[in-house]
């Protein structure tokens, strides 16, 4: 019996699949990071993974850009969301571990919702504010040095002291710009305006083949980089990592994508935002076991509250629905905010 289209959309297993690939792949890329260069892995990542998607796109005959207009919101997608995100996310992988850099690059939804609201006027509602908020702790605790964190809990509400103790020497600026985690944070600011770009692309050109083209014209500069700069990136290289790599570039990119497309297609996205959580679950559980990281004990308070965050802002909608509907069971009157729909439609 052939299995419906509905039917798979609704498939736990398929469901959790691109967070587990996704995860997964942050791992395989930290245990490949070692034996190349941080360049070359993300235009190895990107290249193949868009020549894939678009063999699948002639497969399905789907139109390919026709307009100037299509051309110019793929390549400032290409840009962005290719060249910009993968090459910070390889090169902030270096000094980061895979568990906790999966979880820095997961608060992108978090900066979607600030975003949306500036650009756009989107609602954000309690929930959602309430989530930024958490947010803003959690990745604090993930990202920023220790000696800061602990400093100001030492000063509390008087920053003065603090302040003046960064000033003076007290935190060394360089080494935090030369940080994975500042670096991730970065990926993570470029996926999310990738994501608000996207919303210009669909209406140009089919998704799918943008998709494609924007992981192409993104990899080619990064491999221009690194032939340019980076030496040594494929002379170390491994059978290990080679399988690592082709993980990475057909689960972790190319496969990924297109599972999440079908989700959309089919109506489940509002399932997809409510696991999304998912993936650096899945990274912090791996590389833990394969890689042997660990995290300390600020950073694990920081992953809970992001991870908190991540569900608040990415179920905002449902979350003040749910509210409503028993603030209405009780008799009371609802003054809730209506949240804004979770998937971002920038104006015309």
């Amino acid at each position: 019996m052939q299995l419906q289209k509905t039917d798979l959309a609704k498939s736990p297993i398929f469901l959790v699949a691109p967070f587990f690939f996704l995860g997964t792949a942050m791992v395989a890329m930290k245990f490949i990071i070692p034996h190349t260069s941080p360049l070359f892995l993300a235009a190895f990542r990107l290249l193949p993974a868009g020549l894939l998607t678009l063999m699948v796109a002639a497969v399905l005959k789907l139109p390919q850009p026709k307009t100037w207009k299509a051309w110019l919101w793929i390549s400032l997608f290409a840009l962005v969301d290719g060249a910009m995100f993968q090459g910070l996310l390889t090169t902030g992988l270096v000094n980061t571990g895979a568990g906790l850099g999966a979880v820095l690059i997961d608060a992108q939804p978090l900066v979607v919702a600030l975003l949306a609201r500036v650009l756009f006027g989107n609602l954000i509602g309690l929930w959602g504010w309430l989530g930024l908020a958490i947010g803003i702790a959690g990745i604090s605790l993930c990202g920023l040095p220790e000696a800061w964190i602990y400093s100001f809990l030492d000063h509390g509400i008087n920053i003065g002291p603090w302040l003046q103790g960064l000033g003076n020497g007290g935190i060394d600026w360089a080494s935090l710009l030369r940080s994975g985690e500042l670096l991730m944070l970065l990926s993570a600011l470029s996926m999310s305006a990738g994501t608000i770009i996207v919303g210009y692309v669909k209406r140009h050109a089919d998704p799918i083949v943008a998709t494609g083209w924007h992981m192409i014209l993104g990899g080619i500069p990064l491999a221009v980089m690194s032939g340019s700069w980076e030496t040594h990136q494929i002379s170390d290289l491994l059978v290990g990592d080679w399988v690592g790599l082709a993980y990475a570039t057909v689960f972790g990119t190319a496969l990924t994508y297109g599972m999440f497309f079908y989700l959309a297609a089919n109506g489940n996205m509002t399932s997809v935002s409510a696991l999304i959580f998912l993936t650096p679950v899945f990274a912090l559980l791996f590389s833990s076991i394969f890689l042997g990281e660990q995290l300390t004990q600020l950073q694990w308070i920081g992953v809970a509250l992001t991870l908190v965050s991540v569900y608040l802002v990415n179920q905002r909608q449902q979350i003040t629905e749910a509210v409503a509907r028993l603030m209405s069971g009780l008799g009371r009157p609802n003054a809730v905010e209506v949240a804004d729909p979770a998937e971002v439609e920038p104006a015309d």
